[in-house]
């Protein structure tokens, strides 16, 4: 047994030098990556000269002989696909502008003024094949084209020049730095070699007994025996360590415990602040509706919309509460739908079922109001005519469904698909959230919380066609009682 426990030593010894080795590589892996940074720029650079290259045969002759074909009525303006031409050019030398730093510079932002001039004349060209202007003259202006575009390529010419000259300095600079880290990483291995050596010996010798009992112990607690100890350690240098492996096996398990309650209410705490984000639009356009209203003498109406408006964030808000009664949830959906009927008028049509004997069921709040507004602004106001949303719930033993169909123009199956793959990552986070102003924002948020508070592996089921779009999901039936004692709740 100590005998073995003695070769494992060595081997772990072995090891740890062995580690030292390989960060040894450290400078080559500083020169490969200085190589291949310097290769990226080199190719980058080659791109340009490409591209500057692509551009000068299109300036020098293809545009003018387009325009010459116009003139001479061969073909009309627009088959001659000068615009387009002009037009890619101009993509180009943005492009350039964008990726070139120094002397090049310059060259592009001259090059790409005068293709402005040189657009002008184009249109020129247009105008007069339009107003009827003597041939005579429109070649007159198609020459003035070739010869702006010959202080394009020239531009473009001193702009490659400069390019050569960057690529062989950055050439010149690379050979440099691998010279260096090639001296380098020779003298760290001869260094390497020879403290290597003595170090294995030293350390062999001298601690392989207390490393032994540590691997044995920590191996023995990573197994989950977490009762086990560091006994008999005789080594002073490493006695403080043995006690506190021996400190971490007594907090290990609390530790592995309320780090998963303290992400669990982290990611919590990250949902609520995402789903408190109100669209102040939203806000703006209804108080607006209110005071046309009020200007317009309607009384009943500005009464309506503020109880709405003040349901609607009452029961948003539900004084920082998470579970709110289905019956409140539902009321909600209906404050927003109905403010948005007067909005948009006869293009919008609406139907919310009651809560009949959910009186006394909670459910996770402002789960439906994001999958109403996605038909509204996706489904319904794309539509010609608009059209018609329905929010159901159904119950059926200790489950819930909720439906909210519309009548809008639904998705193709390339955007359904698209939708569908985006809400079945494995691991829900307030990162994964889509953008606000994205298509799929509202309903990735409510997936993500679906999933997250009542711990289920889907959230979302989606069908969509030409007829409309539907959106539903399903959840388990919990009172007050059973919601857990760190949730906030509504008193309804």
């Amino acid at each position: 047994m100590r005998r073995s426990g003695m070769t494992s030593i060595t081997l772990q010894v072995r090891r740890s030098v062995a580690s030292i080795a390989v960060l040894l590589a450290v400078p080559a892996l500083i020169g490969l990556v200085v190589m291949l940074m310097y290769s990226a720029q080199t190719q980058a650079m080659i791109r340009r000269m490409d591209a500057a290259a692509r551009m000068k045969p299109v300036l020098e002759s293809t545009i003018p002989e387009n325009l010459f074909s116009v003139a001479a009525g061969r073909t009309s303006f627009d088959e001659s696909n000068v615009e387009t031409l002009i037009r890619e050019t101009d993509e180009t030398l943005d492009m350039l502008l964008g990726e070139t730093q120094g002397g090049g510079q310059m060259q592009l932002t001259i090059a790409r003024r005068t293709m402005d001039t040189l657009e002008q004349y184009v249109y020129k060209v247009r105008d007069g094949m339009a107003a009827g202007t003597p041939i005579s003259q429109i070649e007159s202006i198609v020459d003035e084209v070739r010869n702006v575009g010959r202080l394009v390529t020239d531009m473009l010419d001193a702009f490659t020049t400069e390019e050569i000259a960057n690529a062989t300095d950055s050439s010149r600079r690379l050979r440099t730095i691998v010279t260096i880290a090639a001296v380098a990483e020779v003298l760290l291995l001869l260094f390497a070699f020879l403290r290597t050596r003595n170090e294995t010996r030293r350390l062999t010798n001298s601690i392989h007994t207390a490393i032994y009992s540590l691997e044995e112990t920590v191996r023995r607690i990573a197994e989950g025996q977490f009762g086990d100890r560091v006994k008999g350690m005789n080594v002073e240098e490493l006695r403080e360590l043995g006690e506190q492996i021996n400190q971490m096996a007594d907090r290990l398990e609390t530790l592995i415990e309320q780090v998963r309650q303290n992400q669990d209410h982290l990611s919590k705490a990250e949902l609520r602040t995402l789903q408190a984000q109100i669209n102040p639009h939203f806000l703006y356009n209804t108080l607006d509706t209110i005071v046309w209203q009020a200007e317009s003498g309607k009384g009943d109406e500005v009464v309506r919309l503020t109880r709405n408006l003040s349901d609607f964030f009452r029961i948003a808000l539900s004084s920082g509460a998470d579970w709110i009664p289905v019956s409140q949830e539902l009321k909600h959906v209906s404050a927003y739908l109905s403010i948005q009927k007067t909005r948009y008028r006869d293009i919008l049509d609406y139907e919310v079922d009651q809560a009949e004997g959910l009186e006394e069921v909670y459910m996770l709040k402002l789960l439906l109001q994001p999958l109403v507004e996605n038909a509204l602004y996706h489904g319904i106001k794309n539509r010609r005519g608009g059209g018609r949303i329905l929010v159901k719930v159904k119950r059926q033993n200790r489950i819930m469904t909720f439906t909210v169909a519309d009548t809008g123009k639904g998705m193709s199956p390339e955007q359904l698909k698209a939708l569908e793959e985006s809400l079945q990552e494995e691991v829900p986070t307030s990162q994964a959230a889509m953008e606000p102003g994205h298509s799929g924002f509202g309903m990735r948020n409510v997936d993500m919380r679906i999933r997250l508070y009542y711990k289920k592996q889907t959230g979302l089921l989606i069908q969509s066609g030409p007829e409309g779009t539907e959106v539903s999901f399903s959840i388990p039936i919990r009172t007050r009682e059973e919601i857990d004692h760190d949730e906030s709740i509504s008193r309804g």
